[in-house]
């Protein structure tokens, strides 16, 4: 008879992992990883989370009050409430000429990281390709990877100003492709997108019969225009696009964790289906939030964009000072400044930063293996910290050239 080891009945010889294993195999959040280590050290200036410094605005804080006040304590419609999404459609049709349906064309999420995800696992069968573009935002390929698609990274490059190249996305369409994923601005470059370029996105879109995810939760925070435009108002595009969006970044709610996304109906209607069984709904009180600030708050967020140009133009200027070339981004409020010459890996750069500078950034390739010679700074903090921080990397910088 064989002998059983003493803990076999807890864990026995041969027992498969209680991890799943396409989960267990992502990697954590690099953005994360620097924030944590900000959080235990003092006197450090943070460059390194993509969050507004502005408090929300008082007349939405005021309204999520006043619905607490009251009583407003209930679920509402796994769609989000009617009268949300009503401002937001209004909102949509105004600023991006596109006219969707609040009763069926548009849902309310937690966040628009959860429009995301459920925008992915609405689309996806395994084995669908979506491609996306690199560098970008840390959750694209492992939410995608979750969905048991598989991502496909096309790159772009400073050379080229950060901009999708249509030709490259075109190499990348396979019989197996399902969906392209943009993001302009984009985070973590500041990249747009021009007309020419979208365009051209679009036809490969229709001619190979593929959906187009867009994220555009910076594009109010462009700043050679009033808003970026969205590829579903070209023609053909509304039917096979999923607008994804949220009150973040432009709003400064972060913490309410609101976002929404417009579509198809069928699209939406499977997507509500995914947040029906996992979310149920979004938190009345952030829904009711978000109304108020499409009613009553786009001057705070005209004020805010405004203040972000300033801080902008600031940082690019003190970075390529320091001797590390920075691309002008024309959105979101992030730079992403070229450390090649100082002979250090992006990891090495941001993590001696940190610990002989008390600066946090964060290292390039936590957005992709393409982000590798390249650091991201987030310029959403006060003037007076943009200056400190960039006047210790210029110390720095000179420290490690001396030293070459």
């Amino acid at each position: 008879m064989k002998k059983v080891k003493k803990d076999s009945i807890l864990r026995p010889e041969g027992k498969k992992s209680r991890l799943a294993e396409h989960i267990a195999g992502l990697p954590k959040s690099g953005i994360r990883d620097f924030f944590e280590l900000v959080n235990k050290m003092d006197d450090v200036i943070s460059l390194g989370v993509g969050e507004p410094d502005f408090v929300t605005p008082w007349t939405i804080r005021e309204n999520a009050i006043y619905s607490l006040d009251s009583g407003r304590t209930s679920y509402t419609s796994n769609l989000g409430l009617l009268s949300l999404r009503k401002e937001i459609c209004k909102y949509v049709a105004d600023n991006y000429k596109v006219k969707y349906k609040p009763e069926n064309e548009c849902i309310v999420t937690v966040g628009v990281s959860e429009a995301l995800d459920l925008a992915i696992r609405a689309i996806t069968n395994p084995g669908d390709e979506i491609i996306y573009h690199e560098p970008c935002y840390v959750s694209y390929a492992p939410e995608i990877k979750m969905a048991f698609g598989v991502p496909v990274a096309v790159n772009t490059y400073e050379k080229n100003g950060f901009a999708l190249d249509p030709a490259d996305l075109e190499r990348a369409i396979t019989p197996k492709t399902k969906a392209i994923l943009l993001n302009f601005p984009c985070n973590p470059t500041g990249a747009t997108i021009d007309m020419e370029q979208m365009k051209a996105i679009a036809k490969l879109a229709v001619e190979h019969d593929l959906i187009v995810l867009s994220d555009l939760i910076y594009s109010e925070l462009v700043y050679d225009a009033e808003i970026l435009p969205a590829i579903s108002s070209l023609p053909g595009m509304k039917d096979r696009t999923i607008f994804l969006h949220g009150f973040s970044k432009a709003f400064a709610m972060t913490g309410f964790r609101i976002g929404y996304a417009c579509g198809p109906a069928d699209i939406i209607d499977t997507m509500m289906k995914i947040h029906q069984y996992s979310m149920l709904c979004a938190p009345i009180t952030a829904q009711e939030a978000a109304e108020e600030a499409l009613k009553n708050s786009i001057c705070d967020k005209e004020t805010m964009r405004r203040e972000y140009r300033s801080r902008r133009n600031v940082i690019v200027k003190r970075f390529n000072e320091a001797g590390l070339p920075c691309f002008m981004p024309e959105g979101a409020f992030y730079v992403f400044p070229n450390i090649t010459s100082t002979g250090l890996s992006s990891m090495e750069f941001a993590t001696r930063l940190i610990q002989e500078k008390r600066v946090a950034v964060v290292p390039g390739t936590a957005f992709g293996a393409c982000g590798e010679g390249y650091i991201r700074a987030c310029y959403a903090t006060s003037m007076e910290g943009i200056r400190e921080a960039t006047s210790r990397i210029k110390d720095f910088v000179k420290e490690l050239k001396k030293k070459q």
